[in-house]
Protein backbone atom coordinates (compact mmCIF):
# COMPACT_ATOMS: atom_id res chain seq x y z
CA UNK A 1 0.00 0.00 0.00
CA UNK A 2 1.44 3.32 -0.64
CA UNK A 3 1.46 6.11 1.70
CA UNK A 4 -0.92 7.87 -0.51
CA UNK A 5 -3.58 4.84 0.35
CA UNK A 6 -2.64 4.23 3.77
CA UNK A 7 -5.51 5.27 5.76
CA UNK A 8 -5.51 5.48 9.94
CA UNK A 9 -6.74 3.16 11.81
CA UNK A 10 -7.54 2.12 15.24
CA UNK A 11 -4.71 3.81 17.85
CA UNK A 12 -3.10 5.60 14.52
CA UNK A 13 -5.96 7.45 13.99
CA UNK A 14 -5.60 11.65 14.97
CA UNK A 15 -7.80 12.55 18.12
CA UNK A 16 -10.46 14.98 17.28
CA UNK A 17 -10.03 18.29 18.77
CA UNK A 18 -13.54 18.93 21.75
CA UNK A 19 -15.43 21.78 20.40
CA UNK A 20 -17.04 23.65 23.62
CA UNK A 21 -21.23 24.41 23.01
CA UNK A 22 -21.60 28.03 23.10
CA UNK A 23 -22.42 29.49 26.60
CA UNK A 24 -26.39 29.43 27.72
CA UNK A 25 -27.79 32.93 27.81
CA UNK A 26 -30.58 33.28 30.11
CA UNK A 27 -33.51 34.60 29.13
CA UNK A 28 -33.07 37.65 30.86
CA UNK A 29 -29.93 38.71 28.96
CA UNK A 30 -31.00 37.89 25.42
CA UNK A 31 -34.17 39.66 26.35
CA UNK A 32 -31.68 42.40 27.31
CA UNK A 33 -29.71 42.44 24.43
CA UNK A 34 -32.92 42.53 22.17
CA UNK A 35 -34.22 45.38 23.84
CA UNK A 36 -30.64 47.38 23.24
CA UNK A 37 -30.84 46.32 19.45
CA UNK A 38 -34.69 47.53 19.31
CA UNK A 39 -33.29 51.04 21.11
CA UNK A 40 -30.43 51.53 18.25
CA UNK A 41 -33.15 50.70 15.63
CA UNK A 42 -35.37 53.50 17.02
CA UNK A 43 -32.45 55.74 17.30
CA UNK A 44 -31.89 55.21 13.27
CA UNK A 45 -35.17 55.50 12.50
CA UNK A 46 -35.65 58.68 14.84
CA UNK A 47 -32.85 60.38 13.39
CA UNK A 48 -33.74 59.33 9.82
CA UNK A 49 -37.04 60.81 10.69
CA UNK A 50 -35.80 64.17 11.96
CA UNK A 51 -33.55 64.72 8.77
CA UNK A 52 -36.59 63.79 6.42
CA UNK A 53 -38.44 66.38 8.75
CA UNK A 54 -36.02 68.69 8.19
CA UNK A 55 -35.58 68.39 4.90
CA UNK A 56 -39.19 68.89 3.93
CA UNK A 57 -39.67 71.84 6.80
CA UNK A 58 -36.67 73.81 4.34
CA UNK A 59 -38.44 72.76 1.10
CA UNK A 60 -41.83 74.17 2.66
CA UNK A 61 -41.00 77.35 4.01
CA UNK A 62 -40.35 79.05 0.68
CA UNK A 63 -43.86 77.47 -0.04
CA UNK A 64 -45.66 78.58 2.47
CA UNK A 65 -44.28 81.69 2.85
CA UNK A 66 -45.22 82.11 -0.73
CA UNK A 67 -49.09 80.99 0.00
CA UNK A 68 -49.73 83.41 3.38
CA UNK A 69 -48.62 86.02 1.09
CA UNK A 70 -51.11 85.07 -1.64
CA UNK A 71 -53.82 84.61 1.02
CA UNK A 72 -53.17 88.43 2.81
CA UNK A 73 -52.26 90.37 0.02
CA UNK A 74 -54.42 93.23 -0.09
CA UNK A 75 -57.31 92.69 -2.26
CA UNK A 76 -61.15 91.17 -2.33
CA UNK A 77 -60.64 88.16 -3.40
CA UNK A 78 -61.97 85.41 -1.45
CA UNK A 79 -59.60 82.84 0.59
CA UNK A 80 -60.30 80.04 -1.86
CA UNK A 81 -60.61 82.11 -4.72
CA UNK A 82 -56.82 82.89 -3.78
CA UNK A 83 -56.00 79.28 -2.83
CA UNK A 84 -56.87 78.60 -6.92
CA UNK A 85 -55.29 81.05 -8.46
CA UNK A 86 -51.77 80.46 -6.19
CA UNK A 87 -52.06 76.83 -7.52
CA UNK A 88 -52.01 78.00 -11.29
CA UNK A 89 -49.37 80.33 -10.87
CA UNK A 90 -47.38 77.70 -8.85
CA UNK A 91 -47.68 74.63 -11.45
CA UNK A 92 -50.93 73.09 -10.45
CA UNK A 93 -52.66 74.25 -13.37
CA UNK A 94 -53.69 71.31 -15.24
CA UNK A 95 -54.87 69.71 -12.20
CA UNK A 96 -57.10 72.36 -11.07
CA UNK A 97 -58.07 72.89 -14.69
CA UNK A 98 -59.28 68.84 -14.58
CA UNK A 99 -61.17 69.68 -11.01
CA UNK A 100 -62.92 72.47 -12.53
CA UNK A 101 -63.79 70.70 -15.51
CA UNK A 102 -64.93 68.06 -14.12
CA UNK A 103 -66.90 69.77 -11.28
CA UNK A 104 -68.51 72.57 -14.32
CA UNK A 105 -69.39 69.71 -15.88
CA UNK A 106 -71.23 67.99 -13.26
CA UNK A 107 -73.47 70.92 -11.97
CA UNK A 108 -74.72 72.24 -14.85
CA UNK A 109 -77.84 74.86 -15.15
CA UNK A 110 -80.94 72.97 -14.92
CA UNK A 111 -83.62 72.79 -17.43
CA UNK A 112 -86.65 73.82 -17.82
CA UNK A 113 -88.42 75.30 -14.67
CA UNK A 114 -89.68 79.32 -14.18
CA UNK A 115 -88.33 82.10 -12.46
CA UNK A 116 -88.67 82.23 -8.63
CA UNK A 117 -88.88 85.54 -8.24
CA UNK A 118 -89.93 86.91 -11.59
CA UNK A 119 -87.63 89.55 -13.96
CA UNK A 120 -85.42 91.67 -11.74
CA UNK A 121 -86.51 95.82 -11.61
CA UNK A 122 -83.86 98.39 -13.09
CA UNK A 123 -82.65 101.04 -10.53
CA UNK A 124 -84.53 104.15 -11.46
CA UNK A 125 -82.64 107.00 -12.42
CA UNK A 126 -82.09 109.38 -10.50
CA UNK A 127 -80.46 113.22 -10.52
CA UNK A 128 -77.38 113.94 -12.24
CA UNK A 129 -73.90 112.45 -12.39
CA UNK A 130 -71.50 115.24 -11.14
CA UNK A 131 -73.82 118.03 -13.74
CA UNK A 132 -76.21 120.25 -13.35
CA UNK A 133 -79.20 119.79 -16.36
CA UNK A 134 -78.63 122.51 -19.04
CA UNK A 135 -81.02 125.48 -18.71
CA UNK A 136 -83.80 125.96 -21.10
CA UNK A 137 -84.54 123.39 -24.04
CA UNK A 138 -80.38 122.90 -25.22
CA UNK A 139 -80.38 119.05 -24.75
CA UNK A 140 -76.52 117.71 -24.97
CA UNK A 141 -75.29 115.53 -27.76
CA UNK A 142 -76.21 111.75 -27.21
CA UNK A 143 -77.16 108.49 -28.52
CA UNK A 144 -81.35 107.30 -29.97
CA UNK A 145 -82.18 104.75 -26.67
CA UNK A 146 -81.91 101.01 -27.68
CA UNK A 147 -84.34 99.47 -29.39
CA UNK A 148 -85.88 96.30 -27.52
CA UNK A 149 -84.55 93.00 -27.88
CA UNK A 150 -86.00 89.95 -29.27
CA UNK A 151 -86.77 87.34 -25.90
CA UNK A 152 -85.08 83.86 -26.84
CA UNK A 153 -88.30 82.21 -25.23
CA UNK A 154 -91.42 81.30 -27.29
CA UNK A 155 -93.56 82.90 -24.54
CA UNK A 156 -92.06 85.97 -22.62
CA UNK A 157 -92.37 87.81 -19.07
CA UNK A 158 -93.92 91.10 -19.41
CA UNK A 159 -91.18 93.42 -19.43
CA UNK A 160 -88.66 90.70 -21.07
CA UNK A 161 -86.15 92.62 -23.41
CA UNK A 162 -87.76 96.09 -23.02
CA UNK A 163 -84.56 98.47 -22.03
CA UNK A 164 -84.84 100.57 -18.98
CA UNK A 165 -83.56 103.53 -17.88
CA UNK A 166 -81.12 103.11 -14.97
CA UNK A 167 -79.05 104.65 -12.36
CA UNK A 168 -77.28 108.33 -12.37
CA UNK A 169 -78.69 110.45 -15.27
CA UNK A 170 -75.74 112.28 -16.78
CA UNK A 171 -76.88 116.36 -17.90
CA UNK A 172 -80.03 115.31 -16.77
CA UNK A 173 -80.34 112.17 -19.66
CA UNK A 174 -80.62 108.78 -18.98
CA UNK A 175 -76.63 106.79 -19.88
CA UNK A 176 -77.54 104.01 -19.07
CA UNK A 177 -80.14 101.38 -20.14
CA UNK A 178 -80.77 98.03 -18.67
CA UNK A 179 -82.85 94.52 -19.62
CA UNK A 180 -83.58 91.17 -18.01
CA UNK A 181 -84.46 88.00 -20.05
CA UNK A 182 -84.47 83.51 -20.00
CA UNK A 183 -80.70 83.52 -21.76
CA UNK A 184 -82.04 80.77 -24.03
CA UNK A 185 -85.12 78.39 -24.30
CA UNK A 186 -83.81 75.57 -22.40
CA UNK A 187 -82.93 77.30 -18.94
CA UNK A 188 -85.70 79.03 -18.61
CA UNK A 189 -85.07 79.20 -14.79
CA UNK A 190 -82.14 81.63 -14.85
CA UNK A 191 -82.37 85.26 -16.20
CA UNK A 192 -79.22 87.54 -17.74
CA UNK A 193 -78.88 90.73 -18.24
CA UNK A 194 -77.57 93.59 -20.34
CA UNK A 195 -76.15 97.03 -20.05
CA UNK A 196 -76.55 100.03 -22.25
CA UNK A 197 -73.93 102.65 -22.29
CA UNK A 198 -74.06 106.00 -24.18
CA UNK A 199 -70.34 106.52 -25.05
CA UNK A 200 -71.30 110.24 -26.27
CA UNK A 201 -72.28 110.76 -21.90
CA UNK A 202 -69.74 109.19 -20.69
CA UNK A 203 -66.26 108.18 -20.72
CA UNK A 204 -64.74 104.88 -20.35
CA UNK A 205 -61.56 104.22 -18.34
CA UNK A 206 -59.60 100.85 -17.80
CA UNK A 207 -58.83 100.78 -13.72
CA UNK A 208 -55.68 98.18 -13.52
CA UNK A 209 -56.12 96.03 -10.40
CA UNK A 210 -53.60 95.13 -7.83
CA UNK A 211 -52.43 92.30 -9.74
CA UNK A 212 -53.58 92.06 -13.32
CA UNK A 213 -52.93 93.06 -15.74
CA UNK A 214 -49.52 94.44 -15.09
CA UNK A 215 -47.91 97.75 -15.50
CA UNK A 216 -48.62 101.14 -14.18
CA UNK A 217 -51.08 101.40 -11.29
CA UNK A 218 -52.09 105.10 -10.78
CA UNK A 219 -54.90 104.28 -8.96
CA UNK A 220 -54.79 101.60 -6.43
CA UNK A 221 -57.25 99.28 -8.19
CA UNK A 222 -60.25 100.91 -7.20
CA UNK A 223 -62.31 104.22 -8.56
CA UNK A 224 -60.56 106.90 -6.96
CA UNK A 225 -62.74 108.78 -4.43
CA UNK A 226 -61.96 112.07 -6.26
CA UNK A 227 -63.50 110.55 -9.25
CA UNK A 228 -66.74 108.85 -7.67
CA UNK A 229 -69.07 112.11 -8.15
CA UNK A 230 -69.46 111.26 -11.36
CA UNK A 231 -68.89 106.95 -11.86
CA UNK A 232 -72.50 105.86 -13.40
CA UNK A 233 -71.48 102.30 -13.70
CA UNK A 234 -68.05 99.62 -13.85
CA UNK A 235 -68.34 96.45 -14.69
CA UNK A 236 -65.19 93.44 -15.35
CA UNK A 237 -62.69 93.14 -17.59
CA UNK A 238 -61.19 90.10 -19.82
CA UNK A 239 -58.73 86.99 -18.82
CA UNK A 240 -55.52 87.43 -16.48
CA UNK A 241 -53.43 88.86 -19.26
CA UNK A 242 -51.66 85.53 -19.43
CA UNK A 243 -54.60 83.77 -20.51
CA UNK A 244 -56.26 86.48 -22.71
CA UNK A 245 -54.07 85.19 -25.87
CA UNK A 246 -53.68 89.14 -26.53
CA UNK A 247 -51.76 92.43 -25.08
CA UNK A 248 -52.60 95.49 -23.17
CA UNK A 249 -51.69 98.98 -23.63
CA UNK A 250 -52.43 102.35 -21.26
CA UNK A 251 -50.32 105.20 -19.86
CA UNK A 252 -48.63 105.64 -22.93
CA UNK A 253 -47.32 101.96 -22.78
CA UNK A 254 -47.32 98.67 -24.34
CA UNK A 255 -47.49 96.62 -21.20
CA UNK A 256 -48.53 93.22 -23.28
CA UNK A 257 -47.43 93.39 -27.13
CA UNK A 258 -50.61 93.87 -28.89
CA UNK A 259 -51.83 90.92 -31.36
CA UNK A 260 -53.07 91.96 -34.61
CA UNK A 261 -56.64 89.29 -35.19
CA UNK A 262 -57.43 88.99 -31.05
CA UNK A 263 -60.29 91.04 -30.30
CA UNK A 264 -59.91 94.25 -28.34
CA UNK A 265 -62.37 97.32 -26.40
CA UNK A 266 -59.97 100.30 -26.88
CA UNK A 267 -60.31 103.72 -25.13
CA UNK A 268 -59.62 106.77 -27.22
CA UNK A 269 -58.46 109.92 -26.23
CA UNK A 270 -61.40 111.59 -25.50
CA UNK A 271 -62.50 108.28 -23.50
CA UNK A 272 -64.81 106.82 -25.85
CA UNK A 273 -64.98 103.20 -25.64
CA UNK A 274 -65.37 101.07 -28.64
CA UNK A 275 -65.05 96.86 -29.49
CA UNK A 276 -63.31 95.20 -33.11
CA UNK A 277 -60.51 93.60 -34.73
CA UNK A 278 -57.03 94.53 -33.85
CA UNK A 279 -55.21 95.16 -36.67
CA UNK A 280 -58.28 95.93 -39.07
CA UNK A 281 -60.88 98.07 -36.79
CA UNK A 282 -58.11 99.56 -34.52
CA UNK A 283 -54.19 100.43 -34.72
CA UNK A 284 -51.50 102.17 -32.36
CA UNK A 285 -52.32 105.96 -33.07
CA UNK A 286 -52.01 108.56 -31.04
CA UNK A 287 -55.43 108.59 -30.48
CA UNK A 288 -55.48 105.62 -28.80
CA UNK A 289 -55.41 106.05 -25.10
CA UNK A 290 -56.30 102.18 -23.90
CA UNK A 291 -56.25 98.75 -25.21
CA UNK A 292 -57.00 95.79 -23.52
CA UNK A 293 -57.75 92.02 -25.82
CA UNK A 294 -59.13 89.36 -24.82
CA UNK A 295 -59.70 86.02 -26.79
CA UNK A 296 -61.09 86.50 -30.44
CA UNK A 297 -64.51 87.98 -31.81
CA UNK A 298 -67.98 86.41 -30.99
CA UNK A 299 -69.57 89.28 -33.45
CA UNK A 300 -68.46 90.58 -36.20
CA UNK A 301 -70.74 92.83 -39.01
CA UNK A 302 -73.73 92.03 -37.04
CA UNK A 303 -73.38 88.10 -37.16
CA UNK A 304 -72.13 85.40 -34.97
CA UNK A 305 -68.56 84.52 -36.24
CA UNK A 306 -67.95 80.84 -37.15
CA UNK A 307 -67.29 78.15 -35.30
CA UNK A 308 -69.04 79.48 -32.11
CA UNK A 309 -70.78 76.09 -31.42
CA UNK A 310 -67.49 74.10 -31.54
CA UNK A 311 -65.45 72.94 -28.26
CA UNK A 312 -62.47 75.18 -29.09
CA UNK A 313 -60.35 75.20 -25.84
CA UNK A 314 -57.91 76.85 -27.96
CA UNK A 315 -60.27 79.65 -28.48
CA UNK A 316 -62.23 80.10 -25.11
CA UNK A 317 -60.46 78.30 -22.32
CA UNK A 318 -58.60 75.32 -21.12
CA UNK A 319 -60.99 74.63 -18.59
CA UNK A 320 -64.20 75.52 -19.83
CA UNK A 321 -63.60 75.37 -23.68
CA UNK A 322 -67.30 77.20 -24.78
CA UNK A 323 -69.79 74.14 -24.15
CA UNK A 324 -70.08 74.25 -20.78
CA UNK A 325 -73.15 76.83 -19.12
CA UNK A 326 -71.19 78.56 -17.08
CA UNK A 327 -71.33 82.14 -16.09
CA UNK A 328 -70.08 84.32 -18.70
CA UNK A 329 -69.77 88.13 -19.71
CA UNK A 330 -69.24 90.06 -22.92
CA UNK A 331 -68.91 93.36 -24.30
CA UNK A 332 -70.15 94.74 -27.74
CA UNK A 333 -70.49 97.55 -30.12
CA UNK A 334 -73.76 98.44 -31.17
CA UNK A 335 -74.32 100.62 -34.69
CA UNK A 336 -74.75 103.95 -32.67
CA UNK A 337 -71.38 103.69 -31.35
CA UNK A 338 -73.12 102.94 -27.87
CA UNK A 339 -71.30 100.02 -25.23
CA UNK A 340 -73.37 96.99 -24.70
CA UNK A 341 -72.23 94.41 -22.29
CA UNK A 342 -74.20 91.03 -21.38
CA UNK A 343 -73.41 88.70 -18.24
CA UNK A 344 -75.21 86.09 -16.37
CA UNK A 345 -75.20 82.38 -15.05
CA UNK A 346 -75.86 79.43 -17.71
CA UNK A 347 -74.32 80.48 -20.70
CA UNK A 348 -72.34 79.17 -22.97
CA UNK A 349 -69.60 81.06 -25.44
CA UNK A 350 -72.37 80.75 -28.15
CA UNK A 351 -75.65 81.93 -26.64
CA UNK A 352 -73.30 84.76 -25.18
CA UNK A 353 -72.56 85.62 -28.57
CA UNK A 354 -76.31 84.93 -29.44
CA UNK A 355 -77.49 87.29 -26.85
CA UNK A 356 -75.16 90.27 -27.44
CA UNK A 357 -76.39 90.49 -30.96
CA UNK A 358 -79.90 90.58 -29.70
CA UNK A 359 -78.62 93.15 -27.49
CA UNK A 360 -78.09 95.26 -30.14
CA UNK A 361 -73.96 94.45 -31.04
CA UNK A 362 -72.03 94.57 -34.30
CA UNK A 363 -69.08 93.67 -32.86
CA UNK A 364 -68.14 91.86 -29.81
CA UNK A 365 -65.95 89.76 -27.56
CA UNK A 366 -66.22 88.04 -24.30
CA UNK A 367 -65.15 89.08 -21.17
CA UNK A 368 -64.00 86.86 -17.94
CA UNK A 369 -65.96 83.85 -17.44
CA UNK A 370 -67.10 82.13 -13.97
CA UNK A 371 -68.99 83.23 -10.73
CA UNK A 372 -65.84 84.54 -9.20
CA UNK A 373 -64.94 87.48 -12.07
CA UNK A 374 -68.39 88.45 -13.76
CA UNK A 375 -69.85 91.72 -11.78
CA UNK A 376 -71.21 94.73 -12.95
CA UNK A 377 -72.81 97.77 -11.29
CA UNK A 378 -74.26 101.01 -12.02
CA UNK A 379 -73.89 103.58 -8.75
CA UNK A 380 -75.93 106.22 -6.69
CA UNK A 381 -74.68 108.73 -4.89
CA UNK A 382 -76.65 109.52 -1.73
CA UNK A 383 -75.95 113.64 -0.75
CA UNK A 384 -72.95 115.41 -1.91
CA UNK A 385 -69.78 113.18 -0.42
CA UNK A 386 -67.88 111.16 -2.76
CA UNK A 387 -67.54 108.85 0.40
CA UNK A 388 -71.64 108.21 -0.13
CA UNK A 389 -71.51 106.80 -3.58
CA UNK A 390 -73.10 103.01 -3.49
CA UNK A 391 -73.13 100.49 -6.26
CA UNK A 392 -75.99 98.24 -7.20
CA UNK A 393 -75.63 95.19 -8.80
CA UNK A 394 -76.58 94.66 -12.01
CA UNK A 395 -77.99 91.08 -11.12
CA UNK A 396 -78.65 90.57 -7.54
CA UNK A 397 -77.09 86.46 -7.81
CA UNK A 398 -73.97 88.32 -9.24
CA UNK A 399 -71.49 86.88 -6.08
CA UNK A 400 -69.18 89.94 -5.67
CA UNK A 401 -70.84 93.05 -3.38
CA UNK A 402 -71.57 95.91 -4.11
CA UNK A 403 -68.34 97.97 -3.31
CA UNK A 404 -66.43 95.58 -5.47
CA UNK A 405 -65.02 98.57 -7.37
CA UNK A 406 -64.31 100.90 -4.55
CA UNK A 407 -62.28 98.63 -2.83
CA UNK A 408 -58.42 98.10 -3.96
CA UNK A 409 -59.48 94.37 -5.92
CA UNK A 410 -57.02 92.55 -7.65
CA UNK A 411 -58.15 92.40 -11.40
CA UNK A 412 -58.61 95.33 -14.01
CA UNK A 413 -61.95 96.46 -14.33
CA UNK A 414 -63.83 99.07 -16.49
CA UNK A 415 -65.60 102.60 -15.18
CA UNK A 416 -68.08 105.31 -16.91
CA UNK A 417 -68.11 108.50 -15.81
CA UNK A 418 -70.28 111.00 -16.81
CA UNK A 419 -68.88 113.86 -18.62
Amino acid sequence: MSSAEHRFTGADAPTQPHVLPPPRRSSAAVARLEAARAEARHRRFRLGRRIVTAVLVALLIPVSWSYYRAVTARGTDPVGVRTVEWLKDNGMNGVVNTIEHWWYSHNQPPVGGKLKHGLPHAAAVAGSAGRKTPPGPVVPPHLPPPANMQPLVATPLAGEGVWQPTGRAVQGLPAVYTTYFRPDSLHTSLVAAAMWMDTTLLKAALIPGLQEPGGPNPYGGEVPMDQRASLVAAFNSGFKINDSRGGYYNFGQQIRPLVNGVAALVIDSTGRASVGLWGRDFTLTPNVATVRQNLALLVDGGQLVPGLAQDSNSKWGATLGNNLFVWRSGVGTDASGALVYVAGPGLSVESLAILLQRAGAVRAMELDINTSWTSAFTFDQFGYSPTQVRGKKLLDSMSRSEDRYLVPGERDFFALFGR
